[in-house]
């Protein structure tokens, strides 16, 4: 998720590692590391104010970025930390305030307001230097995976144009131009096939299949303008079955996509699978979506995301017949919530909450045998 700080919350950042596996929230006074599945407190430290704390999956390191309250803490300075030593591994300076950082095993990027830049995160030797338009919020997505790896960067300040670029390739992929309003979120499929899109209006969700630019699905989110704070879909090889987004609204957003296509499908009596075709240009109905309301109060950031899909098959026939999501949220107010998502063969959402607890209050399991 995009740097989103704010004095006006106990939260300042809030990150997913590249599984899911754990989080990372920065505060005025440091940054914590959660274990996702249990709600557990892995690791905490208290130096001061951060407002981007980034994890490479479940290993040591951590890149992160002061608030610049303090000398030692500029928002100018990216620190490369080993959580097993407590100790910087090694800092990355720079002339402008950093926005936005992105890891994966291979490589390394970091987002200025007019500059992105890529390096390797193993000898940190820059391999390339993007000039970007000027992105102030540091707005960006990226897919880990080492066979897609993508970087999205807004195109345009006037409208919603991305810029798709080949992170382990080092070269432009394609611009794609997703909305006429200029770009407020957008998130990539974990393997780098899909992105998706929200404008500043934040009327509409478009998702667009990366290899080939084109339009596959457009989704109305709603009526009236809301800003869009995160997108996120479910784990997938293919096409995922579950887009999720937060908005200022308070509301979560579900958009059914895989298990709407195979349910289709299977109506039509044609298979269409998981595979999306190029000239898919196809807007789907309400019975597509469906909103959590008041999961956050209204006007205060949240970030989701979908840790976990699972298919339910009917024990006599094997057909699919509904799917369950795992749907994780932080509201920068300083609470976790996790809700359990079904979707049957008939489109009926319903949701659960599973757990809830405050972020701040969480104590280790040092601190408590200590």
């Amino acid at each position: 998720m995009a740097n989103q700080s704010s004095s006006s919350y106990p939260i300042l950042c809030a990150s997913f590692n590249q599984d899911t596996s754990c989080f990372a929230i920065g505060t005025k006074d440091g940054f914590k590391i959660f274990d996702s599945n249990t709600g557990r407190l892995c690791y905490e430290r208290a130096i001061g104010a951060f407002v981007i704390v980034e994890m490479l999956f479940s290993s040591s390191l951590l890149a992160i970025v002061g608030a610049g309250e303090e000398p030692s803490l500029s928002p100018r300075r990216l620190c490369l930390f080993n959580t097993t030593t407590g100790t910087a591994l090694r800092e990355l300076n720079f002339l402008t305030s950093i926005l936005a950082v992105r890891m994966n095993k291979k490589r390394l990027v970091v987002i200025l307001q007019d500059k992105t830049y890529v390096y390797d995160i193993n000898s940190l030797g820059i391999l390339d230097t993007i000039d970007t338009i000027p992105n102030f919020k540091g707005l960006c997505a990226f897919s880990p995976s080492l066979e897609g790896c993508f970087l999205a960067l807004p195109a345009s300040i006037s409208k919603g144009s991305v810029l798709l670029y080949n992170v382990m390739d080092l070269h432009l992929h394609c611009e794609i131009d997703a909305h006429r309003a200029p770009l407020a979120a957008m998130a990539l499929s974990s393997n780098g096939t899909y992105i998706a899109t929200a404008s500043e209006q934040g009327t509409i969700i478009r998702v667009h299949l990366v290899s080939e630019a084109t339009k596959s699905y457009s989704f109305r989110r709603g009526t009236y303008p809301s800003t869009i704070f995160s997108l996120s879909f479910g784990p997938s090889t293919q096409l995922p079955d579950i887009l999720v987004g937060t908005s200022s609204s308070g509301s979560v957003h579900a958009f059914s996509l895989g298990f709407s296509i195979y349910q289709r499908s299977k109506r039509s009596g044609s298979f269409l699978g998981s595979i999306i075709p190029g000239s898919v240009t196809d807007a789907l109905d309400p019975a597509h979506h469906d909103v959590l309301h008041n999961a956050a109060p209204a006007g205060v950031k949240s970030y989701a995301v979908i840790r976990k899909v699972d298919k339910v098959a009917d024990t006599s026939t094997s057909e699919i017949v509904a799917c369950r999501a795992t749907i994780s949220i932080i509201t920068y107010n300083g609470y976790f919530q996790e809700y359990n998502l079904s979707i049957n063969n008939q489109n009926e959402f319903s949701w659960s909450l599973e757990r809830e607890f405050k972020l701040l209050t969480v104590i280790s399991d040092d601190a408590i045998s200590s």
